[in-house]
């Protein structure tokens, strides 16, 4: 009994100690986050060689890297920004966040491709203290059941512009056009004022299948030379008539 109870703590201890063999490299083996955390750094942005790849200088002293920006990184660093970077066991380096700006007051979000903004249930809005510009070099396309802009004064400088709708209305104080021709091409023009100027300087010339002139007043006609012709009829009809 007692060479069977020894053989057996023989067994138990020599698997013991060959299981520990086994697990001894791993237990010793460094856990995901322990790598994560050991390969996450803070460094300064020395110069850009072109989006996506920046040079930078880590801030721990261990010389300088070339990385590259992240997609879900969308502000672009600037030579003097902290940026925090993080690199692979491949050796490859990545700008993951801009951490602090050298000059706050300038900020640019770029992407490489379109980008897409959408609020599923809300609205977007973009406020700026300053002027706001947008630019395109193709097109700008506006598209919205309803379409407002409000402004105190407004410039608008366009080579040539279309409009086609079914019906426009304004409503203004004092209107004025400027221009060396206007052609309008109407089915019927209806003009309502109160009182009517019009200077012309050359020639006017009308051409009418009928034209009816009534004057609840006077009616005046005054140049150097009248000429008043008809292929048909002249009619002057009124009480008093006076010639010379």
């Amino acid at each position: 009994m007692t060479s069977t109870r020894t053989t057996a703590g023989d067994k138990i201890a020599t698997a013991r100690h060959a299981t520990q063999g086994v697990l001894d490299p791993l237990m010793q083996r460094p856990s995901h986050a322990a790598r994560a955390d050991s390969g996450t750094r803070t460094a300064t942005v020395i110069a850009s060689d072109g989006d996506p790849w920046f040079e930078v200088d880590l801030d721990d002293g261990q010389g300088s890297l070339r990385c590259r920006r992240v997609a879900s990184c969308l502000l672009l660093p600037a030579p003097g920004d902290t940026v925090l970077i993080t690199s692979t066991r491949q050796g490859d380096s990545f700008v993951i966040a801009v951490v602090v700006q050298a000059d706050p007051r300038q900020a640019t979000l770029a992407v490489d491709g379109d980008l897409t903004l959408v609020s599923r249930s809300g609205g977007i809005r973009a406020r700026s203290a300053g002027p706001m510009a947008l630019e395109s070099d193709t097109s700008i396309a506006m598209q919205s059941p309803e379409w407002r802009a409000q402004a105190r004064r407004a410039h608008c400088e366009i080579g040539e512009m279309d409009y086609q709708g079914a019906r426009i209305r304004f409503s203004v104080l004092v209107s004025r056009f400027v221009g060396r021709t206007c052609e309008v091409v109407l089915d019927r023009l209806n003009l309502l004022t109160r009182s009517s100027f019009r200077l012309t300087e050359e020639m006017e010339q009308v051409r009418a299948g009928q034209i009816d002139i009534q004057a609840e007043q006077t009616l005046r006609l005054h140049s150097k030379n009248t000429l008043l012709t008809s292929k048909g009829l002249v009619k002057v009809d009124a009480e008093q008539i006076h010639m010379g």
